[in-house]
């Protein structure tokens, strides 16, 4: 049987750590002389003018080092003496060896070396260090949680899914300072600089360029791997890529953002998935996304470069920044974007983006503020293509359409934190503009943001979707036009369509489409209805379970064009788990996830996947039967959580009807009881 190995140390770059050393004869502080010299694991020439080799003598008790690693005496009984050595704020992370270096003074010398490295981190806790982080509070949030919430869906259509970061677990923190040394490629003196830890860590956790973590996928095709929709942490990610050194097969942004989060806590940096609505992919560094639409209304997927995801995942890091200007003022939350989409100083990587800088308009800040600053408020501008020797005609601008709802999980609650005021002005006010003018002044593509007003319009158009749709429910979309003229009747061409979309936001096949031709007389309202059933979207259904609305209306006389698109999603079902009596630490709990069937339809092959407390690997259970329409799926499973304190038991559901389902339970283990014997004594 293999021995469990002795735990190592793991400390925080100006947090003191206490060691006892045995010597040979009592210590004679007048006569021996003791250093500590600290060099870095993997450096191939320690030296000190690069801060990896560090030679730290022992002082007397209550002595004060002049220089930042310090070690001073605190006990000395007989031969044992006890010590306090405290690391650099601003020292290299990573893993470090420790040697001792004893000898009478102006007489010979022993030393000795510690057989096992110390790890030394990222220090949140200290004053000292970049990555300070002045609130009890957020530290237990950003550092130390290790489960969390990851929005997805779309902006009408919020869904927090669970995720275990597990930044605790084994070779989780082993991996996260190998990905920034052999796979990012850090130089030492780099290391001890969290911004640049961060920008290089948001290329190792993606693959194009360096066979980083994860390998991306877009399609619907994941074979030879696991599809992004599956993950329910990061542990198992991480721990395979360890193992391998070669991605893991597949991810999307909130898998990419997930890892990254638990990679950024391993490491001292407080760190959190954030989640866009309506995010923006600004290919031409314009600030605008452009839309090109056809006389039916159907966006020209050929002429269109620039996209808009329904939901985009990063993740915000916490650090001072005095590579942009000492003093504070871009410090904070930094965006950080592991989700390849355009290179940055040739490899696919997203900041830090000072989010401060990003809410003032300032796109030529260190790293890719521009690129940020599009992603949450960029102009969205669809134009009428009439062919290529024809002007283009603008049918619609939308101001304040991107970067909605900008989330991330609340402190110390299992809710949502609203951040959008952190990243940009409220929409409509005049500090959001006078940002937005900022930006363009800076930005080199001169596209003309400024269009002719729509000087003419009676007819006014309301485009809605109707109710909260569970899958399997048919839903409807409806346009209702209003003529406000008192004198004059208008004949009006709409144009509805239905799409399902990926969700970044590129369309993937026709649902429905119908054209309606109506007269709206004076003062009149008309509405105009599309209904979809099941039956008719469900075998178009893509990951998100997204769909593109479009409307394309015309008014006759006045040859007046309106355009609009919205995301909507039908909602899946959630997984209910139920535990069977009180969780008590080191004691068997049973609990039962449980799942109603929303479909016409049975669900074959259903499983269930669980990860929980005590559980060193998920737990995969499949039923023995399929699940009728309106009936429910129903596992019962039993772990034994090792530790008190607030746990959280995560579900998946699949089967091939319906997959990509989740739940959660948050729950408090208390505490062992003691055992009493009859004479009131503890056992």
């Amino acid at each position: 049987m293999e021995r469990e190995k002795e735990p190592l140390l793991v400390v925080r770059r100006g947090q003191a750590f206490s060691v006892n050393i045995t010597l040979s004869r009592a210590y004679n502080a007048d006569k021996d002389a003791v250093s500590f010299i600290f060099t870095v694991q993997d450096a191939e020439k320690p030296n000190y003018g690069q801060g990896t080799l560090i030679a730290v003598p022992l002082l007397a008790k209550g002595a004060e080092s002049g220089t930042a690693w310090n070690a001073v005496l605190e006990s000395s009984n007989e031969n044992v003496i006890g010590v306090k050595i405290t690391p650099a704020a601003d020292a290299i992370v990573g893993q470090w060896k420790m040697d001792i270096d004893t000898k009478l003074k102006n007489d010979g010398a022993v030393s000795y070396s510690h057989k096992d490295p110390i790890y030394i981190l990222f220090n949140p806790w200290c004053r000292q260090d970049q990555v300070f982080l002045e609130s009890d509070d957020l530290l237990r949030e950003y550092v130390l949680a290790d489960t969390g919430l990851i929005w997805r869906g779309s902006y009408n259509r919020l869904r927090p899914c669970v995720w275990k970061y597990a930044q605790f677990e084994k070779d989780i923190l082993d991996c996260s300072l190998y990905l920034v040394s052999h796979v990012g490629k850090l130089t030492l003196a780099g290391r001890s600089d969290p911004v640049k830890t961060c920008r290089v860590l948001s290329a190792a956790v993606n693959s194009p360029d360096d066979n980083g973590v994860i390998m991306g996928n877009w399609s619907d095709d994941f074979d030879g791997g696991t599809p992004p929709t599956k993950w329910v942490g990061s542990m198992k990610i991480l721990q395979k890529f360890y193992k391998d050194k070669k991605p893991v097969k597949y991810g999307q942004c909130w898998v990419f953002s997930g890892v990254l989060t638990t990679i950024g806590r391993a490491l001292g940096i407080p760190s959190r998935s954030v989640t866009t609505y309506a995010s923006a992919h600004d290919t031409q560094s314009s600030l605008t996304v452009d839309y090109f639409v056809d006389d039916g209304g159907e966006v020209m997927e050929e002429l269109n470069s620039d996209s808009i995801w329904n939901f985009h995942v990063w993740n915000e890091v916490w650090m001072e920044r005095p590579d942009i200007v000492p003093g504070g003022e871009y410090g904070g939350w930094q965006a950080i974007d592991a989700t390849p989409q355009e290179e940055s100083d040739d490899m696919y990587r997203c900041g830090p983006a000072s989010v401060n800088a990003v809410k003032r308009g300032e796109v030529l800040r260190p790293y890719d503020n521009a690129f940020v600053f599009s992603e949450v408020n960029a102009d969205k501008v669809f134009w009428r293509y009439n062919g290529p020797t024809q002007p283009l005609k603008l049918l619609r601008k939308d101001t304040h359409g991107i970067g909605q709802l900008i989330s991330t999980k609340a402190v110390g609650k299992w809710e949502r934190e609203d951040i959008t005021r952190n990243y940009k002005y409220p929409e409509k006010s005049e500090e959001e503009r006078a940002a937005m003018l900022k930006a363009l002044r800076q930005s080199e593509n001169l596209f003309s943001r400024y269009y002719l007003n729509e000087d003419f319009n009676d007819i006014q158009f309301d485009f809605e979707l109707r109710d909260d749709i569970v899958i399997g429910s048919p839903f409807s979309v409806v346009v209702i036009m209003k003529n406000r003229s008192p004198i004059k009747d208008h004949t009006v061409t709409v144009t509805l369509r239905v799409d399902t979309v990926l969700y970044t936001g590129r369309v993937k096949d026709a649902v429905k489409k119908e054209k309606v031709e109506r007269l709206v007389k004076m003062g009149a309202v008309e509405e105009i209805r599309l209904d979809v059933s099941y039956e008719e979207y469900y075998k178009r259904l893509v990951d998100q379970c997204a769909f593109n609305i479009a409307c394309m209306a015309t008014v006759h006389d006045t040859n007046f064009e309106y355009f609009a698109q919205d995301d909507f999603r039908v909602r899946k079902p959630d997984i209910k788990i139920k535990l069977d009596g009180e969780a008590v630490e080191g004691q068997e709990l049973t609990a039962t996830a449980t799942l109603k069937n929303p479909l016409p339809s049975a669900l074959k092959k259903p499983q269930f996947i669980i990860e929980g407390p005590g559980l060193t690997s998920q737990l995969k259970i499949k039923l023995p039967q399929n699940v009728p329409s309106g009936g429910e799926a129903t596992a019962t499973f039993k772990m034994t959580p090792k530790f008190s304190g607030r746990s959280t038991i995560a579900a998946k559901f699949v089967s091939k009807e319906l997959e990509d389902v989740d739940g959660f339970l948050n729950f408090m283990v208390e505490p062992k009881k003691e055992v009493v014997n009859g004479t009131g004594n503890a056992a």
